[in-house]
C-alpha cells in the first residue's frame, strides 16, 4: 500500500477525490460563520459585527500555527497525519456544538484552526504526488474546484440549516461528515512518507526567491481587500441593500457558483498567461469592491456584481496557488504553509478591518475601504511582473514540469 505508483487510475483518483472532498469540508467550515453571524451573535447576545471576530482568530491561529505545525510534522508519515488532523477536526466541531458560551465557541474554532493549518500545509504536494501520471495540474484543479464548491453548496447550505434548525446543528452535521472523511481516508489512503517537503534550513533558501516573497505580500493585501468586505456580505445585504435572508442566500450561492466558473477559465487560459490573468483578476476584485455600494439599490446589480467577484477571486487564488508550487519545487510544504499562514493573515485582517469599518464607521463602507488593499494589490503586483519580464517564460511553464 506504500507504493502510490503501482496503483490503477481509479483508485489513484479515488485517493484525490478523497482529498478533494476534505477540501470541500475544511473550506465550508472556514467560512461557515459568514452564512451564520447574525444567528451566532443573537444566540449570546452579540451583534454580528462583534461575532465576525470569531473569522479573525480562526485566521491568525492558521496564520501562526501553519509553518510550525508543518516543521514539526515534517518526518510524520503523511497518511497518519491526515488521520490525526480529522480526528482533532471532529472533536473540535463537536466542542462547536456544545458550546454554552461564545468564548468556547472560540476556543473550538481554535481547534479547527489547527487542523486547518496542517491540512492546507500538506494537500497540494500530496493531490500532485497522488494523481496519475501526466494529471498532476487536474488534481490540483480538482482541489480548488472543491475549494469554489464550498461556496457554492457548503456555505449557503450551512446557512440554511441554521436558519432551519439552529446554527449547531450546522457544526454538528459537519463533524457527522468529516467522520465519515476519516474513515473513507483510513480505507483508501496509501502510507506517505514525507517528501520534498522541506525544512527549517529551506527557510533560509525560500527567503532569497524575490518573486516568492513579492507573491507573499501580494497575497496578504489582496486577501485583505477581499475579506475586508466578504466576511460581512450577509449582515451588507440585510442591513445596508435592505434585502430579505433569502436573498443573502441567493447571493452566496452566486459567489460560490462563479468560483467554480473562475476554477473553469483558469484551468483553461491560466498557464499560459498566468500573470496577465493574476492581474487583471485583481483589477476585477477592485471594481466590484468600489462598486459594492451602488450595487445595493438593486437585486440584478448585486447578482452581477458577486459573479464578477467570485470569477476574480477564484483566479486570483488559483493563480498565486500555482506559482508557489513553481517557485518552491524543493519546499513544496514549507512554501505552502507560509502561503497558507499569510493566505489567513490576509482573512484575519480583512475580518478585523471590517469589523472596525462596520462599527466605527458602517456597514455600508466595507466595499470602499477594502478596495484600499485592492489597489495596492495591483500595485504590487505591476511592479513585480514588470520587474520580472525577463523571467516571464520561465514562471509560465506548466506545474507538471516544475514539480518533480
Amino acid at each position: 500500500m506504500s507504493d502510490i505508483n503501482a496503483v490503477s487510475r481509479k483508485t489513484a483518483w479515488t485517493r484525490v477525490l478523497t482529498l478533494a472532498v476534505a477540501a470541500f469540508i475544511f473550506n465550508t467550515t472556514e467560512y461557515i460563520p459568514v452564512g451564520l453571524l447574525s444567528d451566532i451573535g443573537g444566540s449570546f447576545g452579540m451583534a454580528s459585527a462583534q461575532t465576525g471576530i470569531m473569522l479573525t482568530v480562526y485566521a491568525w491561529i492558521v496564520a501562526l500555527m501553519s509553518l510550525p505545525l508543518m516543521l514539526m510534522t515534517s518526518n510524520i508519515n503523511r497518511r497518519t497525519l491526515l488521520i490525526t488532523v480529522f480526528g482533532l477536526f471532529v472533536c473540535s466541531h463537536l466542542l462547536s456544538f456544545f458550546a454554552w458560551s461564545f468564548d468556547i465557541l472560540l476556543i473550538s474554532r481554535a481547534g479547527v484552526a489547527l487542523a486547518h493549518a496542517l491540512f492546507w500545509s500538506i494537500t497540494a504536494s500530496l493531490a500532485v504526488r497522488l494523481a496519475p501520471a501526466g494529471k498532476r495540474a487536474q488534481a490540483l484543479g480538482l482541489i480548488a474546484s472543491a475549494t469554489a464548491l464550498a461556496s457554492v453548496l457548503g456555505l449557503p447550505l450551512g446557512r440554511m440549516i441554521g436558519q432551519g434548525f439552529g446554527w449547531r446543528v450546522t457544526f454538528l452535521v459537519i463533524a457527522a461528515i468529516a467522520f465519515l472523511l476519516l474513515w473513507l481516508i483510513v480505507k483508501v489512503m496509501p502510507k506517505l512518507s514525507s517528501e520534498d517537503a522541506g525544512s527549517v534550513r529551506s527557510l533560509n533558501e525560500l527567503f532569497r526567491r524575490p518573486a516568492l516573497l513579492g507573491l507573499y505580500i501580494l497575497a496578504a493585501t489582496v486577501v485583505t481587500a477581499h475579506f475586508t468586505a466578504f466576511t460581512y456580505i450577509e449582515p451588507f445585504v440585510e442591513k445596508v441593500a435592505g434585502f430579505s435572508q433569502h436573498f443573502a442566500t441567493l447571493l452566496l450561492l452566486v459567489l460560490g457558483a462563479a468560483g467554480i466558473v473562475g476554477s473553469f477559465i483558469f484551468s483553461k487560459f491560466g498557464e499560459a498567461n498566468l500573470n496577465l490573468m493574476l492581474s487583471g483578476s485583481i483589477a476585477l476584485l477592485l471594481t466590484c469592491l468600489m462598486l459594492l455600494s451602488g450595487a445595493a439599490v438593486s437585486e440584478l446589480w448585486m447578482i452581477a456584481l458577486c459573479l464578477l467577484w467570485g470569477v476574480a477571486f477564484m483566479i486570483i487564488g488559483m493563480s498565486m496557488q500555482m506559482k508557489v508550487l513553481t517557485l518552491a519545487p524543493d519546499a513544496t510544504d514549507v512554501a505552502m504553509a507560509m502561503f497558507s499562514g499569510i493566505f489567513n493573515i490576509g482573512i484575519g485582517a480583512g475580518a478585523l478591518l471590517g469589523n472596525k469599518v462596520s462599527t466605527d464607521i458602517s456597514m455600508a463602507s466595507v466595499g470602499y475601504v477594502g478596495a484600499i488593499p485592492a489597489l495596492m494589490a495591483l500595485v504590487v503586483a505591476f511592479l513585480m511582473f514588470r520587474k520580472r519580464a525577463s523571467h516571464t517564460r520561465q514562471d509560465q511553464q506548466p506545474l507538471v514540469t516544475e514539480i518533480k
